[in-house]
């Protein structure tokens, strides 16, 4: 898994409008929180994407943007975009070259690690966090991020 200090690797997904998004284009509204999650509609998944979502004014307030990756289609991401009212892109890796990318397959390539990537406007990772099943962890992740680039 990549780590503080380490080169984000561009790509390029399609989002819940099967619009493609890159990670560049991602960086020019500035930081990023840039999460992984295993699927759409699974009870920690949901909790997880709640979570940026109820947390998007602080975020957008200190100047950091959101975006969720899985392997799940643009249909599906836009189906769980509209039933929780997330208001961040989610990306779409069927193949899961950014997974493989930054370092999240799950064993065997099978499946995907719950992780979360604080990426600065450059596109270097500034922290790093895997945590499966303990959304309560990514969410100490967020606090801590929202802490890094509050002023004072």
């Amino acid at each position: 898994m990549l780590g503080a200090g380490d080169r984000a690797p561009d790509f390029v997904l399609l989002d819940q409008t099967s619009s493609p998004t890159s990670l560049a284009g991602l960086l020019q509204h500035g930081p990023l929180l840039l999460y992984f999650y295993p699927a759409d509609f699974t009870p920690v998944c949901t909790r997880e994407a709640c979570l940026f979502r109820d947390t998007h004014v602080e975020l957008n307030a200190a100047g950091l943007n959101v975006a969720g990756i899985s392997p799940d289609t643009p249909e599906s991401h836009a189906r769980f975009r509209e039933k929780h009212a997330l208001n961040y892109p989610l990306l779409s890796d069927p193949a899961k070259e950014a997974i493989r990318a930054y370092g999240v397959a799950g064993p065997f390539g099978l499946g995907v690690r719950r992780a979360t990537f604080l990426l600065d406007a450059s596109g270097w990772v500034v922290d790093a966090l895997l945590a499966d099943l303990r959304v309560g962890r990514h969410e100490a992740f967020i606090r801590a991020a929202l802490a890094r680039v509050e002023p004072g």
